[in-house]
């Protein structure tokens, strides 16, 4: 019985120092594609910036392929976490809206990815390049835009936004301006966030029936 105690808790310890090793690799193979691309992930180059062994590299990937796709999931995750989840703090409604901009907009200024932002160099990378890393950037990019979509619904449904607003519309005109903010950014310098920022706060104003629910700048 102690035997076998012993043998479970050293499997699980195997698991565990698997889970972190795939997952330090995940995060810093996000870290280097916001700058170089997915296809900048070499195997050697990453396993050297992760800290790894190349055997224990490809103990979690046996080709790049896979390692594109999981980035992206872990892209998601690590979006879900730092912008949605904090947005989502502010009631529901037209500041909700607002929230999901300027948090994104945080998540660039702080420079939490040296890229900026992982998802707009892989729509550029793989826009027309059929296969399944596209699918799978496509469908996060999809993702995002029926989450604002949905938000801004809530909104129309709460009465905080006119009743023929066009939800899709505006909800690419501000994934559009987030998307703008990123490259701009990187020539011009942070007044691209606060330009940003501005731009759907005055639009927001223009459509909410409460203009009070909202900062005036």
């Amino acid at each position: 019985m102690y035997a076998e105690h012993v043998k479970d808790s050293k499997e699980d310890g195997r698991l565990e120092r698997g889970r972190r090793s795939r997952e330090a690799i995940l995060e810093k193979a996000v870290s280097l594609a916001s700058v170089d691309g997915l296809d900048g992930l070499t195997l050697g180059r990453l396993a050297t910036a992760a800290g790894v062994s190349k055997s224990g590299f490809f103990a979690h990937w046996r080709d790049k392929e896979q390692l594109q796709l999981d980035a992206i999931d872990w892209a998601a995750r690590q979006w879900i976490d730092e912008i949605v989840k904090p947005a989502h703090q502010t009631p529901p409604g037209v500041r909700r809206v607002l929230a999901l901009h300027e948090a994104r907009l945080r998540f660039y200024e702080a420079k939490v990815l040296p890229g900026g932002c992982f998802f707009f160099v892989a729509q550029v990378e793989f826009d027309d390049r059929p296969g399944p890393v596209r699918e799978r950037v496509a469908k996060a990019l999809a993702d995002w835009l029926g989450l604002v979509e949905r938000v801004v619904r809530e909104a129309m449904d709460l009465g905080e936004l006119a009743d023929d607003t066009d939800a899709a519309q505006l909800a690419y005109e501000i994934d559009a301006l987030g998307e703008a903010s990123i490259t701009h950014a990187g020539l011009l310098g942070d007044i691209a966030y606060d330009r940003a920022r501005r731009a759907v706060l005055h639009r927001l104003r223009a459509l909410t029936t409460d203009p009070a629910l909202l900062p005036e700048d």
